[in-house]
């Protein structure tokens, strides 16, 4: 079993910044790829960056030049450092890690509880 706990979500003003945390705890052997996701209203779910143990990371168009995310492989930890936040930004944002569970070796792909982003003056 592995716990995704996210938090840093809320309420800013356009242009402003936030920046959303996501550690990952539990039967954890390797951690390959975290990565953060987004779904806004009526919307479906969609990547916005991922980041691979070996620190190579991509981004949705969206997030390009805005976004900047990260990983602690100390902490298990993935961060999304957000600025020039536009209200088109506003959306539910999840954090998602795969890797291999200790012990057994299997595969795992799981999923935070999401945090609310709200972009709005």
């Amino acid at each position: 079993q592995v716990q995704l706990v996210e938090s840093g979500g809320g309420l800013v003003q356009p242009g402003g910044s936030l920046r959303l945390s996501c550690a990952a705890s539990g039967s954890i052997y390797r951690i390959n790829v975290m990565g953060w996701y987004r779904q806004a209203p009526g919307k479906q779910r969609e990547r916005v960056a991922t980041i691979t143990n070996g620190g190579s990371s991509s981004y949705d168009d969206s997030a390009k030049g805005r976004f900047t995310i990260s990983r602690d492989n100390a902490k298990n930890t993935v961060y999304l450092q957000m600025n020039s936040l536009k209200p088109e930004d506003t959306a539910v944002y999840y954090c998602n890690v795969v890797g291999l569970e200790v012990g057994n070796g299997k595969y795992f792909d799981s999923w935070g509880q999401g945090t609310q982003v709200t972009v709005s003056s």
